[in-house]
């Protein structure tokens, strides 16, 4: 491992920053980095060599279907490669959620969020129900989502506390936590 980071730094000399396992995506439905086995003995190189590693990020999943789970009206449209469900109110959407389409059964909750003067109205645990009734409807046996634990907890407009506890509530287990490491010169 040592040797091989040591060649990638000296192919990388010239660069005034250097990045390892800066995100790993929910575009490959699975974890595209690090194998859990391996980390220590990564995070033990890559530090040693002046990498500063973040725990930043939770992965987590949950079975499908979640007949368990409350869901609200909303509207659906496309955006791309993404179906997009929004909660209107007054004319305006005060709450959206991103899903993608499912892969060999498994369902990606790319982004759910809620307007902060609606929050506490259980919008977003019914938009969370409803997202994932339509991958259960789009044949997903399960969903996967990432949360960034990168904001700070005392911002109530970025801190992710709420989102975590909704998840927890909702059946979301954690099966791992994502590091990005990064070396600034």
């Amino acid at each position: 491992m040592r040797l091989l980071l040591n060649h990638a730094l000296t192919e990388l000399a010239g660069c005034p920053a250097v990045e390892a396992f800066s995100f790993a995506t929910a575009l490959g439905l699975g974890l595209e980095g690090l194998p859990v086995r391996h980390r220590p003995v990564t995070h033990a190189a890559l530090t040693e060599h002046g990498f500063a590693g973040s725990d930043l990020w939770r992965y987590m999943r949950r079975g499908l279907p979640a007949p368990d789970l409350p869901t609200c009206a909303y509207r659906t449209r496309r955006n791309e490669d993404d179906h997009v469900l929004e909660v209107e109110r007054g004319g305006r959407v005060v709450a959206d959620a991103s899903i993608g389409e499912p892969v060999d059964g498994v369902g990606v909750l790319w982004w759910i969020g809620v307007e902060p003067g609606t929050r506490g109205e259980a919008l977003g645990m019914g938009l969370l129900g409803a997202a994932l009734d339509m991958l259960a409807g789009l044949g997903a046996r399960e969903v996967i989502l990432y949360v960034d634990d990168d904001a700070p907890d005392d911002d109530p407009e970025r801190s992710r506390l709420a989102a975590n506890a909704m998840y927890e509530r909702a059946g979301f287990i954690e099966v791992n936590r994502l590091w990005p490491y990064r070396l600034t010169r």
